[in-house]
């Protein structure tokens, strides 16, 4: 309780949103599923792969997605980094936003998209590619327009770092 009173009422409340629209999000897809391996995580999976890790609500807001094609791209935003463990080099992408910032929500759902599109069965990108729902996937040129659009916006909106 106390840490929320430090985060501020609305701050957190808005990345908790955040977090449930991409839980939504991600769990329209075929197939889709929650994974909760260990304690503050409440992931996306397909088939038993995660496909995003998601912190818990009341956390602080952390997604991590494996980009296979988009990756080299969104390590340029002030906000991602490598995943640990060694995901990283096989493309996974964490990103960590402060209470005060809101994540760019379209921004994660083309990563969400990205990452079960490289973890899914092809049975299920199968069944995908015949549904209307979820959106379908941008076009590397349009997603890296947003990607940048996103972080010009992003680093004009915080102070520089020492």
């Amino acid at each position: 309780m106390a840490e929320s009173k430090r985060k501020g009422p609305g701050k957190t409340q808005r990345a908790d949103r955040v977090l449930a629209a991409l839980r939504t999000f991600g769990l329209a897809y075929p197939g889709a599923h929650t994974k909760s391996p260990w304690p503050g995580h409440l992931d996306l999976a397909v088939n038993d792969k995660t496909f995003a890790y998601l912190s818990v609500e009341g956390e602080p807001f952390k997604l991590s997605c494996k980009l296979p094609r988009s990756a080299g791209h969104a390590l340029l935003l002030p906000f991602t980094s490598p995943t640990a463990y060694s995901l990283g080099k096989s493309g996974w992408v964490t990103a960590r936003f402060d209470a005060g910032d809101k994540p760019p929500l379209e921004l994660l759902q083309a990563w969400i998209d990205e990452s079960y599109r490289a973890q899914a069965p092809k049975k299920l990108l199968a069944q995908l590619a015949q549904t209307a729902a979820p959106p379908s996937k941008p076009t590397a040129t349009a997603s890296s327009r947003r990607t940048k659009a996103k972080a010009k916006a992003f680093r004009s909106k915080r102070e520089p770092h020492p």
